[in-house]
């Protein structure tokens, strides 16, 4: 990772627009990055809006934002950041693949946010790297690429090869860049200015919609999924979903048992219990708060119930937290 040190030169950020690219990621890269040069009181950052060819670039929004340069005539980089939205737009891969490859060296950082990974992979940049992209297109980036270690993590960084999922992923990802170069301090502080409570570790895995898990065909098990997500403080008995969705129990455990593997209790019991180690990891509420919270009755039993599942205690949990 580029080190940032008072002293030492800028870092230098190039972003590739491919066409249709998300405004809001590029937004929020580029807000991060000056944001910190704010803090700083000093330019630890610089950047360049990139195109292949030099011309504008028509944006997920239709906006069209003219860029500094085509990536060919770019000085030299320190991290180059390929950012897309799509598959399936109109790109040679070779051609892609030669460009980028031109403006590498063994300190250049290549990263690729939301689909931007896709064709980092298309240029044969990601083989024996593990790598993530927005959930819509893990499949195909697993199916196309069998070389590339493919993740549904928020982000990963492997070496000189950095990917994030891209949307709200994005902030995250560049401040856990930030925090490498100036210190999970400044990061800390950094977040502060952005009004975010937490920073989610790249580990995160990102949400699927249950839909797309298991695909459209069985919208009254998704409906009792989304009930149990809307009814964590107080847990509905299993009779009372079965009810609501309007099949008997015994339909709704066969369902749970045949797409999701588990009877509808235990998936019900894993949701709370990812909920409080989500509010353990991002709040300051007490762990009996917490307990209450995920419909546990006492913190005896919150506590036994947690360590039954995740081998840590509570307490355990958010010291580690706390010491990270």
């Amino acid at each position: 990772m580029v080190n940032v040190t008072s002293g030492t030169k800028p870092v230098r950020y190039g972003f590739l627009l491919l066409p249709n690219a998300s405004m809001a990621d590029f937004a929020i890269a580029t807000e991060v990055l000056t944001r910190a040069n704010q803090l700083a009181e000093k330019k630890c950052y610089e950047f360049l809006p990139l195109s292949l060819d030099g011309l504008p670039v028509t944006l997920s929004n239709g906006l069209r934002l003219a860029v500094d340069l085509p990536l060919a005539h770019a000085p030299k980089l320190d991290v180059l950041v390929v950012l897309a939205d799509e598959v399936g737009v109109d790109i040679a891969a070779d051609e892609l693949a030669r460009v980028i490859g031109s403006q590498l060296n063994e300190h250049t950082m290549l990263a690729g946010i939301n689909c931007g990974s896709y064709w980092l992979a298309r240029a044969g940049l990601l083989a024996g790297h593990r790598a993530t992209i927005h959930w819509q297109e893990i499949s195909r980036l697993t199916d196309e690429f069998p070389d590339v270690i493919v993740s549904s993590n928020l982000y990963e960084i492997d070496g000189n090869r950095l990917t994030s999922t891209g949307g709200a992923a994005t902030f995250d990802f560049m401040m856990a860049l930030v925090a490498a170069n100036l210190g999970s301090e400044f990061a800390a502080q950094l977040s502060e200015v952005f009004s975010m409570e937490r920073l989610r570790p790249g580990s995160e895995r990102q949400r699927v919609p249950l839909a797309t898990r298991i695909g459209g065909s069985q919208p009254k098990l998704t409906e009792a999924v989304s009930l149990m997500e809307a009814n964590i403080e107080e847990p509905l008995t299993t009779d009372d979903i079965a009810y609501y969705v309007g099949v008997s129990r015994r339909q709704l455990e066969r369902l749970f048992k045949q797409y999701l593997g588990t009877v509808p209790s235990k998936y019900y019991l894993e949701l709370r219990l990812n909920r409080a180690r989500q509010l353990l990891q991002q709040t300051s509420k007490s762990i009996v708060q917490i307990g209450l919270a995920c419909g546990f009755s006492s913190g005896p039993h919150f506590s036994s119930t947690y360590r039954s599942h995740f081998n840590i205690t509570p307490r355990e949990e958010r010291a580690q937290r706390t010491q990270g």
